[in-house]
C-alpha cells in the first residue's frame, strides 16, 4: 500500500468516524443532572469523582462532597477549596479497624441527612458521595430510602457516587456506571500506600 492510499484510506476512516460522532451529538439534545456510579475493585474511584468535582468548581459550580467511611477529609480538599465548595468526613475509618457496627452507622446516617439535605437544594451543581457504594454493601444505609432519595433530587444535580460493590438497583438507577478493575497494584508486591497517590 502506497503512502497516498494510507493515508487517503485514513482520512475515509476519520471522516466516517466524525459523521457518526456529529449525528450522535446532535441527537444529544436533552440536559438534566446525571446518577453518576464508579465502582470496582480497581483503584481511582473516588480519585475520578475529584476530577468531576475539580471541573465542576472550575466552571464556577457549587458542590458538597460526603466522605462516608473515611475519617478525614480527603487530600483533595487541601487543594479544591473555596466558597463554592463544602466537605464533609463523617467516617470513622476503615470498618476493619473500627469494628463498631452500631458506630459505623450512625457516622454514616449522618452523613446521609446531610446528602439527603444538599439534594433539594437549587444552587448545587454536584453532590459527591464518596464511598456510599461500601455503606450500602453493609446494609448500613437501607437502599430503599437511598434509591427513593436519588429519584428525588433536584432535576439539575449532579450526584457521583463511589465505592466497591455498588448495589444492582443502583446500578440500574444510575446514568452513568463506570467498573474500575484492577489488573495490577503495587499493594499485592509488598508496596505501600503513598502520598500523593493512594491519599
Amino acid at each position: 500500500m502506497s503512502k497516498t492510499s494510507a493515508a487517503d484510506e485514513h482520512r475515509e476512516k476519520m471522516e466516517t468516524m466524525q459523521h457518526k460522532m456529529k449525528a450522535k451529538m446532535k441527537a444529544a439534545q436533552e440536559k438534566r443532572g446525571l446518577i453518576i456510579v464508579n465502582t470496582g475493585n480497581g483503584k481511582g474511584k473516588s480519585t475520578a469523582a475529584f476530577g468531576v468535582l475539580a471541573r465542576t468548581l472550575a466552571h464556577g459550580g457549587k458542590a458538597m462532597v460526603v466522605q462516608f467511611i473515611k475519617a478525614t477529609a480527603d487530600a483533595a480538599e487541601k487543594v479544591l477549596r473555596g466558597p463554592q465548595l463544602t466537605w464533609h468526613a463523617v467516617g470513622g475509618g476503615f470498618t476493619w479497624d473500627t469494628q463498631d457496627k452500631a458506630a459505623d452507622i450512625a457516622l454514616c446516617e449522618k452523613g446521609w441527612a446531610l446528602a439527603v439535605s444538599a439534594m433539594s437544594d437549587p444552587e448545587l451543581k454536584l453532590l459527591v458521595l464518596d464511598e456510599l457504594n461500601v455503606v450500602l454493601s453493609f446494609n448500613y444505609l437501607p437502599l430503599g430510602a437511598v434509591s427513593a432519595a436519588l429519584r428525588e433530587k433536584s432535576p439539575d444535580l449532579h450526584v457521583v457516587i463511589t465505592g466497591r460493590d455498588a448495589p444492582d438497583d443502583l446500578i440500574e438507577l444510575a446514568d452513568l456506571v463506570s467498573e474500575i478493575g484492577e489488573l495490577k497494584h503495587p499493594f499485592s508486591r509488598g508496596v505501600k500506600a503513598q502520598a500523593g497517590l493512594e491519599f
